[in-house]
């Protein structure tokens, strides 16, 4: 035991470890940020290496190689030794590390901790969390899969808009003009070494500030922020009832990191890896490109939004949120703190976050999209052509064989990026539904030239039934001596026919 004691003070003397200790791990912080309310900081790094050890095992088998990167993760999931369920750890944990830093930066925000000392702490929590989002779309291209092939292509279309420098940066982003052999392996330096560099530099800041600035303390309505007192008043706080971080506050960050820990590993087990959903072939037009969860608001936004609001959500917007978070301490850098006293800070994040929730749910979804198989899956319920005519008949096969359920929803089965056709006579009259189908309108394209004038009529006659039992057809409102005949309206689109 003497023997062990002059090691340790000697060891000591020179690696200052009992310093060491008291400035970082034991540093005094409130009593009051033992909280559950502060475990998403911690939960957040320990994510962080779960992905640097299990990319560090990944990285043995996987070839960034356009030929061989497809191959190499199917060999992970299906004759590595549990290498499906590293795959799937890693991608849990990139997950879960998006999901806690949110959670973290959300709570640093509600808590006011982004104010006056800390400005540069909540700063350089905006950029990790911007290098966390890269390190995940870099992840997602690494799969090149279908998904990882089209998410880039995306990608590197909205990067080519950039004004002025757009044709520079997809260059850059892609190692070329084309996606090729070269931009998988700028894609993994960016993944493996130059994104993760980047974090672990700015964590290292960010902890540095931590131990600074100090850890925020549980804040109080009615305690206002001013910078001539704070720094006394922060002072009087550790003084009173300051204690170690370690042991006294980090009880609940073990706790929660055990929990995450947890989710991570039963997530991979039970849920298992993301793809590779298919061989990347820029032949097959994957008309469902869908991204990770952290990116399906985009994805959404970008699908159901009108074209001409496309530049403003794409760089207006983004650059919009990145500046005000960037210059939130300096703008709200003193006063109240507690979020009982911010009604705006919290309905701001209510709704950021439902809008968020909503535009990702139709991301999922995706209901804009076509089911390409619904027309040959699915074939036209019986009820819609007993006792039809023969006419009603024909229209019923060219409606299945020209593909119109992967767009259109009928007896609850199809896409559902047109209406349901379910009772579409009692919406449109015969002539209107000749003009829909030959001219198209809103997310319809026109099928003039698509279909025969014969076509046309016996699909109308077809959609002409489609109207229920009780329900009857739509008739046309205009005065009688303004009708036009129905025989006229098919009469025209023959006419129209011709003269192309």
């Amino acid at each position: 035991m003497q023997w062990l004691r002059k090691t340790a003070v000697w060891l000591d003397d020179r690696l200052h470890l009992t310093a060491l200790y008291a400035s970082t791990a034991g540093h005094e912080v409130p009593a009051s940020a033992g909280s559950w309310f502060y475990v998403f900081g911690s939960a957040t790094l320990l994510c962080f290496i779960i992905q640097i050890v299990t990319g560090s095992i990944l990285a043995f088998v996987y070839i960034p190689s356009t030929n061989e990167a497809y191959t190499s993760l199917q060999y992970l999931n299906h004759a590595q030794f549990w290498g499906w369920y590293i795959r799937a750890v890693h991608n849990w944990g990139s997950n879960f590390m998006v999901a806690l830093m949110t959670a973290h930066m959300i709570q640093v925000f509600l808590f006011g901790a982004y104010k006056y000392p800390r400005e540069l702490t909540w700063i350089s929590g905006v950029f990790l969390l911007l290098m966390t989002l890269a390190m995940a779309f870099t992840g997602q291209v690494m799969r090149f899969d279908q998904d990882a092939y089209w998410g880039l292509t995306i990608g590197a279309s909205i990067t080519g808009r950039v004004p002025l420098i757009g044709a520079q940066l997809v260059h850059v982003l892609l190692a070329g003009p084309i996606i090729a052999g070269e931009t998988l392996s700028r894609f993994f330096t960016l993944h493996v070494f130059i994104i993760p560099g980047l974090i672990i530099a700015i964590v290292s800041m960010h902890l540095r500030l931590v131990l600074t600035k100090g850890i925020n303390e549980y804040p109080k309505p009615g305690h206002p922020i001013h910078k001539s007192t704070y720094d006394a008043e922060y002072a009087e706080i550790l003084r009173k009832e300051g204690v170690p971080f370690v042991p006294n506050a980090v009880g609940k960050d073990l706790i929660f990191a055990a929990l995450v820990i947890i989710g991570i590993l039963a997530c991979a087990f039970f849920l298992g890896p993301k793809g590779p959903g298919g061989p990347p072939n820029p032949t097959i037009v994957d008309t469902n490109p869908r991204p990770d969860f952290y990116f399906l608001a985009i994805f959404a936004a970008l699908a159901l939004l009108p074209d001409w609001m496309e530049v403003i959500i794409l760089f207006a917007a983004p650059a919009i949120m990145i500046a005000f978070l960037l210059l939130l301490p300096f703008i709200s850098g003193t006063g109240e703190k507690s979020a009982g006293r911010r009604p705006v800070a919290v309905l701001s994040v209510i709704f950021i976050m439902l809008t968020i929730g909503v535009l990702a749910y139709m991301g999922e979804t995706s209901p804009w999209s076509p089911n390409m198989g619904a027309w040959s899956a699915a074939p036209v319920p019986i009820q819609y052509v007993r006792g039809r005519t023969p006419l009603a008949m024909h229209g019923a096969t060219i409606f299945q064989n020209k593909q119109c359920r992967n767009c259109h929803m009928l007896g609850g089965v199809g896409g559902e990026r047109g209406p349901a056709l379910d009772d579409v006579a009692t919406r449109l009259t015969g002539p209107e539904m000749v003009r829909q189908v030959i001219q198209g309108g809103g997310n319809m394209p026109a099928y003039g030239k698509k279909l025969t004038p014969a076509e046309v009529e016996a699909l109308v006659a077809f959609m002409e039934t489609l109207h229920g039992r009780a329900t009857p057809p739509a008739q046309d409102a205009a005065p009688p001596q303004n009708k036009l005949p129905r025989d006229f309206a098919i009469v025209m689109p023959r006419a129209v026919h011709a003269s192309r």
